[in-house]
């Protein structure tokens, strides 16, 4: 009598259980909401494209009745990772050229190899190699500015990522346009196209102050605001741009962009390493998002961007990995939070600055306030778009752990990611890509690379 009447108790608490279609659990949930909630033994509700709970495990299973559940008791959940400036389909030029100062390696080698190489198919496989990546590190949106882009969304799509995606406008003949009157046309396209996709934001991208002319930059933001979308844009990467602005204009790059009106509308600024105090108060009054890229800064030695300033100032700054050729090799967004906490330290040299906690916002919430989507993606909340990572906490590099935060930043890396979800949709399960056939990418890449080596000039 009494084991019925538990029956009965189990199966009345399974009917007053809300239906959702997907219950994700770990050891520990990272929401990176307002209170930086973390939630030991926690777990994610996903009904459709949305979150539709956050809490703990029992009372998460207590109020929802799955269609199907993932569990990991040894993983930490976290938002998607959020890259806020790349060159996703450059994968396929990873390596050309390395340990060059930016001019020399853009004029001489990869401008050239661009002209003999990119094409629509060359960019649809580059940009799903970088995707195979991508998600394999746990970024779920990625901000892209190429040629060809309306390719790139539809790359971004077969693999289920969400992306920001901005077709480049730049002042001389490039694969898909060869005018910017030309790529102007072609972005118009582009933005109509993709207007309310629910993984596509379209964006337009002028490369830089520097190879546009300033009637092009005004056209790009004209049109952008038409389609009230982002534009993408590099400012101020080098102290060469700035040095040659200066001498031209007697102004900083961000100053002559704010005069012909380039930041009066949404705007991500890439790079923003050679900013001063007028620039950062420009950026901040103007609502500009900031994309640092630690590893290309390094790499390419342009400096180091004043982060800790920018982030004291009110400014949103997020991570970016750059291409990966020549200014970076991987898209690993969390190595990126690593070496722009140590950056920072290293600069500045205060042990203080910059710490996980606030690196690892930087790579979610503070990337999803730079594009100007906080609303929908970067914490787990109730309504927020379903966009999670689980990372593995049995791995080596994973233990003994103490703080989660330093764990995350200092010393998980992109290969503990097993589980990747993007818009309600699994697309990562135990490490596997469910949504791209990785033989076949990996195949096509190397045929790639086959032909770029043949064309470029080689730098030894």
């Amino acid at each position: 009598m009494l084991r019925s009447f538990s029956l009965l108790l189990l199966l009345a608490a399974a009917l007053a259980a809300a239906p959702c279609d997907l219950i994700v659990t770990a050891r520990y949930v990272v929401t990176m909401n307002a209170g930086k909630r973390v939630i030991q033994n926690g777990a994610v509700a996903v009904r459709g494209e949305r979150i539709v709970a956050v809490g703990a495990r029992a009372e998460i299973d207590r109020d929802w009745q799955p269609k199907k559940r993932i569990d990991r008791p040894n993983a930490v959940l976290t938002p998607g990772l959020i890259n806020t400036h790349t060159h996703a389909a450059m994968s396929l030029f990873r390596g050309v050229a390395d340990d060059l100062k930016l001019q020399d390696w853009l004029n001489n080698f990869i401008f050239p190899a661009e002209a003999k190489n990119v094409s629509a198919d060359f960019v649809r496989w580059g940009t799903r190699l970088a995707c195979l990546e991508m998600l394999l590190s746990g970024t779920t949106t990625f901000t892209d500015m190429y040629y060809f882009e309306d390719v790139v969304a539809e790359a971004a799509k077969e693999a289920g990522m969400r992306g920001v995606l901005g077709e480049t406008v730049i002042g001389f003949p490039v694969a898909d346009a060869k005018t910017p009157a030309d790529a102007l046309k072609l972005t118009e396209k582009f933005l109509e196209r993709f207007r309310n996709d629910p993984l596509v934001v379209a964006a337009i991208a002028p490369h830089a102050l520097y190879t546009n002319s300033d009637e092009t930059l005004k056209a790009t933001r004209a049109l952008a605001n038409r389609f009230n979308a982002p534009l993408l844009i590099h400012v101020s990467e080098t102290k060469k741009e700035n040095d040659d602005n200066q001498a031209k204009r007697h102004q900083s790059p961000v100053q002559t962009l704010n005069a012909l009106g380039v930041f009066n509308g949404r705007t991500v600024a890439a790079h923003c390493v050679w900013v001063d105090a007028t620039d950062m108060g420009i950026l901040k009054s103007k609502n500009a998002g900031v994309a640092h890229c630690p590893s290309s800064n390094m790499k390419l030695a342009s400096g180091a961007a004043p982060v800790v300033e920018l982030l004291r100032r009110g400014v949103a700054v997020g991570l970016g990995p750059d291409g990966p050729a020549g200014s970076n090799n991987d898209f690993d967004l969390l190595e990126e939070a690593d070496l722009a906490a140590k950056l920072q330290k290293l600069v500045r040299n205060d042990p203080e600055a910059l710490p996980a906690a606030q690196a690892f916002e930087m790579a979610t919430m503070g990337g999803a306030r730079v594009l100007g989507l906080e609303k929908e993606i970067g914490s787990l909340e109730t309504g927020k778009r379903a966009d999670l990572i689980s990372l593995d906490l049995d791995a080596p590099n994973a233990v003994p752990l103490y703080d989660i935060y330093s764990q995350l930043v200092y010393a998980l890396k992109g290969s503990n990611v097993t589980d990747v979800i993007v818009n309600g949709r699994e697309v990562v399960r135990d490490r596997r890509v469910l949504t791209l056939d990785q033989q076949a990418v990996i195949a096509k890449a190397r045929e790639y690379g086959l032909k770029v080596a043949q064309s470029v000039q080689q730098k030894h």
